[in-house]
């Protein structure tokens, strides 16, 4: 696991006194029991020593926990086969090679090679949320000739041989083969066959595998990365004052040694003690006149003591609590709990508070962070016609923006039609059109087209449908939001997916000759996955007269150059219903099918099959050239379009956060037409704010990369992002005082992250009110996070909700995790979670603004006390010849720090409100004026 032992030598420990406390404490401990006289006594380590204990315990407790975390992990029980049978093993205990049976809803124990599986031609279905943050069901299946192990009592006297790669953090690649001993073959093990550690196993009632990998080795625990230890800035300015302080201390401990030297030196004159009380006359004392030198560095050494309260030492002690009981303060706040998911806010670390009231950047994702990630089927093209008479969120954004009330009257008409149907909500679907609902579609003029689409929509898909046994109802377990909603749209339009076997599909059609619902089967032959190069997926099937087609769905820049010419009329008005449907901010899929002809899908068999035995290092490609070859001459049906809803209070939460002089970027996946649209609606593009657009959709780039001279693309595409970086800062400089947003694209910014462009693109980028990154990577979305904290040096924020925001949250100063529908990776890498984008307000204009001036604050007063204290103990020195005589007693002077002094200030930095929250809400320049330069 991540944590495998206690270290019990915890990083801030190190940060926080490597400077100072642990050179002084160890000077000041070997000093205190020296038998010279001013260093008697243990009174001047106490405060030390409570320090570095205090320090060490809270560190050591949360090393614990985490510790705890991964007892209980490793502590899980799985069935193991042993001694002919299985019986229940912890997972610590399981090495490479055991046979293990994971039943339904548990996590695999390690990676597993499928063997077999409750279904009979050995699928099951998996969840790999924790992975890769997808919420989506995988199909995996074991190899046929292990297929035949269905019980316990078959794997007496079985045996086999796996030879694989070795361990490695891809998780979407395998190579190996397993050689059974009773036939001496061997047969290829591919990804299909691999289950990884924490994945799930979901609809099905059980599985066997083997373990090919444990522990370490695992593919979740290659990709693991440690923390990254993040300071607040107030921490390490609280360095420099420290290093001030200790220069201070040894400055004046010199001055005090050399006149306390000159003093001694003239002690004897003419053979009268002018000290008599220091005893020069006794030759075992240090204050010798005869050897003043010895005397005065002895003395520094009693000064450095004397005057060490000049060092703060129990202000990490103090802050480290008052930063404990902020974070309290921040889980309880009842106004960032979500009722509905029972989620409140949890400062997952306390080291980084008073850096919630010094955001200057806000890095976002899109999709789940700013969106529900709760897809809606809201609208479609058919045959060249558009139905579907929602009305989306960027759609009354753009209405509000333009003036235009035919918004507000259409949207009126609509819910008088929502409550006219007497329908209710349906969770992904808020299709409405009287045309094609409830049948009317076998009206329509091209009522088979329609048909055909509606039937992709129910066949071209990997969800599996739940039945309830009580109401009958039907629920779907889908690979992606998207999916869900297509299978529900659908149902509801009269296409009912019921029903999923090791040989196919059953549906519920609308047969438009008799009017009534008729069960059909469709026999899956093969499954064409999705995956992001191919940006498409596709499933060939034979009906029960014995047709055999090919459904396919996927972008529309990949599927229209697969479209037959001469049989997809109406190409034309649908790609202009496309880039209607994303300027409304919709996501867009083009769906197409064809009959295949036997000769021909034969062939293909033929090939895919042997690519999929493949044991070579292309198979991969092997398999899509494949694909690629049957997926060709497709006839248009059409284009569907869902709606991801923003969040609550998304607009109105950005709209603030700007006004507090926080500039946001949003970094997302999204085409730049979805985005920017998206972007007007969520009011971070507003009214009269000129854009700069960044992209390489130019003729030139397109003709070039026709060519495929890749030399002479990357050449060409870096000019170009570099002329446009350039014409963009002029507009800027020649512009006065407008306002401006950036928006670029993933393969712009490929370019514009180089090394010798990075600055000029930052320059850009932060005279920009605000910034939108669109068809970003994970990798991207790092490294701009990267450029903008490193460029800037002041605090960024970057919020997400999956897996692939880890890498942004874990390079920003703070990372914010929302507790969403895409798995927990995003939250466990995050030092604050959320469940909304909207509480992000409250939690920096209000906790971040109080724990900076709370921080802020104690700092200084400690700063003023200890040297208030060291001052005095200096000019009284001062009259004493620096003879080392204290003006306070030993415990006094001991207990100032530790407990006359510190409550007061712990009260002010845990419960002092410069402002109410409510005038922190409504006077947001509070929080400008925060912000440290």
């Amino acid at each position: 696991t991540k944590y495998s032992a206690v270290t019990f030598i915890p990083k801030s420990l190190f940060e926080q006194f490597r400077r100072v406390a642990n050179i002084y404490f160890l000077v000041v401990a070997c000093l205190s029991y020296t038998p010279i006289a001013p260093f008697r006594g243990a009174t001047a380590v106490g405060p030390l020593v409570l320090v570095l204990l205090v320090t060490m315990v809270k560190e050591a407790i949360e090393d614990w926990r985490r510790k705890q975390q991964d007892i209980e992990v490793n502590n899980r029980k799985t069935k193991v086969f042993q001694d002919g049978a299985f019986r229940h093993t912890k997972w610590t205990k399981l090495r490479v090679g055991d046979v293990v049976k994971v039943e339904k809803d548990e996590f695999f124990p390690a990676d597993l090679v499928l063997l077999s599986s409750s279904y009979d031609d050995a699928i099951c279905y998996v969840e790999t949320m924790n992975l890769d943050g997808e919420t989506n069901l995988k199909l995996k299946q074991s190899l046929d000739v292990t297929s035949r192990l269905q019980d316990d009592d078959s794997f007496r006297g079985f045996g086999a041989v796996i030879r694989c790669e070795d361990p490695n953090a891809n998780l979407y690649s395998f190579v190996g083969n397993i050689e059974i001993e009773e036939q001496q073959q061997q047969y290829p093990l591919s990804p299909q066959q691999l289950l990884l550690r924490d994945s799930k196993l979901r609809n099905t009632e059980y599985v066997y595998g083997v373990v090919v990998f444990t522990g370490h080795d695992t593919k979740v625990m290659q990709n693991a990365t440690s923390a990254p230890s993040k300071r607040s800035k107030i921490e390490k300015k609280m360095d420099g004052a420290i290093y001030v302080l200790m220069s201070i201390l040894v400055l004046i401990s010199v001055i005090g040694s050399v006149v306390f030297g000159l003093a001694t030196k003239h002690d004897l004159v003419d053979g009268r003690m002018k000290r008599w009380y220091l005893r020069p006359d006794n030759p075992d004392n240090i204050y010798d006149p005869n050897n003043p030198a010895v005397s005065a560095a002895l003395h520094f050494f009693t000064a450095m003591i004397l005057y060490g309260y000049f060092i703060p030492i129990s202000l990490y002690v103090s802050i480290e609590l008052v930063k404990l009981l902020q974070a309290l303060f921040i889980n309880s706040d009842i106004h960032m709990y979500h009722e509905e998911s029972d989620t409140p806010a949890h400062a997952r670390t306390s080291n980084l508070n008073e850096e919630l009231g010094q955001v200057y950047t806000i890095l976002t994702d899109k999709t789940g962070t700013l969106t529900c990630n709760s897809m809606e089927f809201i609208k479609c093209s058919i045959a060249g016609t558009a139905y579907g008479r929602g009305i989306t969120e960027v759609e009354k954004a753009m209405a509000k923006r333009n003036g235009s009330p035919v918004i507000s009257d259409f949207e009126l008409g609509v819910e008088d039609f929502h409550q006219s149907e007497g329908r209710s909500a349906i969770k992904g679907f808020n299709f409405r059109d009287e045309r094609v609902m409830d049948g009317n579609w076998v009206h329509q003029q091209h009522s088979g087209v329609i048909e055909m689409f509606f039937r992709l929509l129910a066949i071209c898909h990997t969800c599996i449908p739940e039945v309830d046994e009580v109401t009958g109802k039907i629920s779907y377990e889908a690979e992606s939001p998207d999916e869900a909603a297509f299978v529900v749209a659908a149902h509801e339009l009269g296409f009912t997916f019921y029903q999923r076997t090791q040989a196919g599909v059953y549906l519920h059609e609308l047969d438009p000759s008799s009017g009534e619902q008729v069960d059909r089967f469709y026999k899956v032959l093969h499954v064409l996955e999705f995956s992001s190069a191919r940006r498409r997926m596709s499933v060939i099937v034979k009906d029960e007269e014995g047709k055999t087609f090919i459904f396919s769905k996927g972008a529309d820049s990949i599927m229209y150059e697969r479209l037959s010419n001469s049989e997809s009329t109406y190409s034309e008005a649908t790609q202009k219903h496309i880039n209607d449907y994303a300027d409304a901010g919709l996501r867009t899929l083009v769906l197409a099918y064809r009959q295949l002809e036997e000769i021909e899908y034969a062939k293909f068999e033929r090939k895919f099959t042997a690519a999929k035995n493949s044991v070579s290092a292309d198979r991969d490609e092997l398999i899509d050239e494949a694909a690629d070859l049957i997926e060709r001459d497709l006839i248009l049906l059409g284009a569907t379009a869902v709606e991801d809803k923003l969040q609550k209070g998304v607009p109105d939460c950005i709209d603030k956060l700007a006004k507090a002089g926080i500039k946001i970027w949003v970094l997302t996946g999204d085409k730049m037409e979805t985005a920017i649209n998206i972007g007007y609606a969520c009011s971070l593009l507003r009214q009269g704010m000129k854009q700069i657009t960044i992209t390489l959709d130019t003729p030139d780039i397109i003709a070039l990369e026709k060519g495929g001279d890749k030399g002479a693309i990357n050449k060409a595409s870096k000019v170009s992002v570099v002329q446009q970086i350039n014409e963009g800062k002029k507009l800027i400089n020649a512009s006065g005082n407008e306002s401006f947003a950036l928006i670029i694209d993933g393969k712009s910014l490929t370019y514009a992250l180089k090394d010798d462009t990075k600055a000029a693109f930052l320059d850009l980028a932060i005279a920009c009110g605000s910034v939108i990154c669109c068809r970003s990577s994970p990798k991207q979305k790092a490294l701009v996070t990267r450029l903008v904290k490193t460029g800037t040096g002041k605090v960024t924020l970057a919020i997400g909700d999956g897996a692939n925001d880890v890498g942004m949250i874990q390079e920003a100063d703070i990372g914010v995790g929302i507790s969403g529908a895409e798995g927990m990776q995003a939250v466990m890498a995050s030092d604050v979670s959320i469940a909304q984008f909207r509480f992000l307000e409250r939690l920096l204009l209000v906790h971040g603004h109080w724990c900076y001036s709370r921080i802020s604050s104690m700092v200084c007063y400690f700063l003023y006390k200890n040297i208030t204290f060291g001052v005095t103990l200096f000019l009284y020195e001062s009259l004493s010849t620096f003879s080392g005589q204290t003006l306070y007693n030993d415990w006094s002077m001991s207990l100032y720090n530790v407990l006359f002094t510190s409550l007061p200030v712990i009260a002010m930095g845990v419960f002092d409100q410069d402002v109410s929250a409510r005038f922190c809400l409504k006077v947001r320049s509070r929080y400008i004026g925060l912000k440290i330069n």
